[in-house]
């Protein structure tokens, strides 16, 4: 039967969402992905092309394993023996409590805005967005200014109860695990809300009624019907989450937290070890594609099909009273703890020290952080559009496999990489400067070592899957038969590209800059390692004023970082709009009662 002849929903599947697409359609999900044309020798050269970028990007990560396991600085029986299993313990411990954090708030809070109508949901459905415009490293600093032992709080709570010192009262210190653990997990719950959301209202009503039908409890409906259809959509969001966590320096380091990651930094710059510093990076990429092993096996074997033509949206339940009021409780926590605390304490500082943060330093880190941004973002979109257009056209699995590949750099600690492009910037520098002394006769010195190029290449890196998922998404929806027309018109596939999907996939292109120019603004664990002497970004001067304590003179670079990542959340919260009904003249019955979850 043709493919438009199917039933709606028929071929609706649930596993097929990646962990770093965030649930966009597949490539290879798309009927539109087979080019009709022939094969020709300018399509294979788009091949080789996307084969040299695919190599360039996976270099810094096979960098590491090489380092990893050189024999010339074998670190290993002396990282085994003294730092690194508390590294390995600590980096267990803060993953597991933030995934669960995350996924009982994200959770929660994705059931009640998908299913329940309640005092404040309309707004509360895109604030609970909005911790993710705030770097961890950022709320860690806020958090530990407001609740240390000369902090707000606790200053408060001797002038209220007449305490005077640390001994006549017990406040949990937040400078540790457990710190950590609270604070990460409210910033990055949205992961999890984001993914959950989308797919609780993507589930048709007539299967929670069926469960009801048959005897199941609400409880019993979420639990055993509408969590499991869920579940792969949720383990994407963890997956992120604990990705992020894993990445994750500024906030960890400042908590007092050992994990693997502040292990890499202190480990090579502050003791110069670059062989241990690359073994434990090493160790940090086991996690990461552990972390990927583990978020495909939840999502295993889930195949999810409707097969009614007359499938029915999920309809908001009215929760009224003490119940409305109690959803709207738990909705809004997550807003206060992630996103109202530190706005306010970041407000208050930048309001109180303008003059003196409002200086021509902070003006030439905005540039820096512009100008840096503004080129990777660039760069990230011209080579994502190479590799998506490369896998439009080439069948060769060789080819497809490498493309896939690239991608992987999302997942890859910003520690990781900055040693993975560190090491062989530096070599190939030394290579030209010593054919330069021997042939002509003077020094080149560091070309690309310690410039602005390491620190662009590490963004691209890091944040081409972004640009290629949206890129490939957007080519994903322009139809074969358009392409087929330009090229037996006589187009190239240069040409074809150019005339035909450039000018359809602006909305991706758009988007996809977007989203890396911001995730640039804010990426600080690269920068750090990568950056020229005297050369900063507002990421790492708020990290240098922070380490000494003097937060409020860096506040205003904060809130610009803040600001500048609200942008994306207002993306996403337009992607989030409830779906039309497919069936508007059918009676939509609610599918929980008033004792709903």
């Amino acid at each position: 039967m043709p493919a438009e002849e199917w039933p709606p929903g028929i071929l609706e599947r649930s596993d097929r969402s990646d962990f770093m697409t965030l649930g966009q359609p597949s490539h290879d999900d798309l009927a539109s992905t087979q080019s009709f044309a022939p094969k020709s020798d300018g399509d294979r050269r788009w091949g080789i092309v996307a084969l040299f970028f695919s190599a360039l990007v996976a270099a810094p990560v096979i960098t590491v394993g090489v380092l990893a396991i050189s024999p010339t600085q074998n670190m290993w029986p002396h990282l085994i023996s003294t730092v690194l299993p508390g590294y390995v313990l600590t980096t267990v411990l803060l993953m597991t409590g933030v995934g669960l954090v995350t996924f009982v708030t994200g959770t929660t809070t994705a059931w009640l805005v998908a299913v329940c109508r309640f005092p404040g949901r309309k707004v509360l459905q895109w604030m609970l967005l909005v911790p993710l415009a705030t770097p961890t490293y950022i709320i860690a600093y806020t958090y530990v200014d407001v609740f240390e032992y000369s902090g707000t709080v606790q200053t408060l709570l001797r002038e209220l109860f007449g305490w005077r010192n640390v001994r006549d009262y017990w406040f949990p210190e937040v400078r540790s695990l457990g710190g950590a653990v609270f604070v990460m997990s409210f910033v990055l719950y949205p992961y999890v809300y984001l993914t959950a959301r989308s797919s609780f209202m993507k589930q048709s009503v007539c299967l929670l009624e069926v469960s009801r039908t048959l005897g199941r409890s609400p409880w019993g409906t979420f639990f055993f019907v509408a969590l499991p259809m869920a579940r792969p959509a949720i383990a994407v969001g963890v997956t992120l989450a604990m990705m992020e966590c894993l990445n994750d320096i500024g906030a960890v380091e400042f908590f007092g937290v050992n994990t693997l990651t502040v292990g890499i930094y202190t480990t090579w710059l502050g003791r110069g070890n670059l062989g241990g510093a690359a073994q434990i990076a090493s160790i940090v990429l086991i996690f990461v594609f552990a972390l990927i092993w583990l978020e495909r096996l939840a999502r295993s074997r889930q195949r999810f099909h409707h097969t009614s033509r007359r499938e029915r949206n999920l309809r908001p339940f009215r929760l009224k009273g003490i119940r409305g009021w109690a959803a709207t409780t738990i909705c809004v926590l997550p807003v206060i703890f992630g996103f109202v605390i530190p706005g306010v304490v970041l407000i208050d500082f930048a309001i109180g020290n303008f003059a003196e943060a409002a200086s021509p330093d902070y003006f030439r880190y905005a540039r820096n952080s512009l100008i840096l941004s503004v080129v990777a973002a660039t760069a990230a979109i011209a080579i994502g559009l190479t590799l998506a257009y490369a896998h439009r056209l080439s069948r060769s699995s060789f080819v497809q496999i490498a493309i896939r590949f690239a991608s992987v750099g999302y997942a890859v600690p910003g520690a990781v990489l900055g040693i993975g492009i560190l090491v062989p910037l530096a070599r190939l520098d030394n290579v030209v400067d010593g054919f330069a002394r021997d042939l002509l006769g003077f020094s080149t010195g560091l070309l690309l070592t310690g410039t602005i190029f390491s620190i662009v290449f590490a963004y691209v890196v890091r944040f081409l899957a972004i640009s290629y998922g949206s890129i490939e998404s957007g080519l994903g929806r322009v139809t074969p038969n358009l392409e087929a027309a330009a090229r037996t018109l006589g187009r190239s596939a240069a040409g074809a590209l150019r005339e035909v999907h450039l000018p359809l996939i602006r909305p991706a292109l758009a988007t996809a800059g977007l989203l890396v120019f911001v995730d640039c603004m804010k990426e600080l664990p690269a920068t750090l390692i990568l950056r020229p002497f005297n050369f900063d970004t507002l990421a790492t001067h708020v990290y240098t004023y922070a380490s000494l304590d003097l937060l409020e003179e860096s506040a205003l670079s904060a809130l610009t970082i803040v600001a500048v990542g609200i942008v994306p959340v207002i993306l996403l919260n337009r992607t989030l709009r409830e779906p039309k009904r497919r069936s508007p003249r059918l009676p939509e019955r609610a599918v929980v009662p008033p004792n709903s979850p």
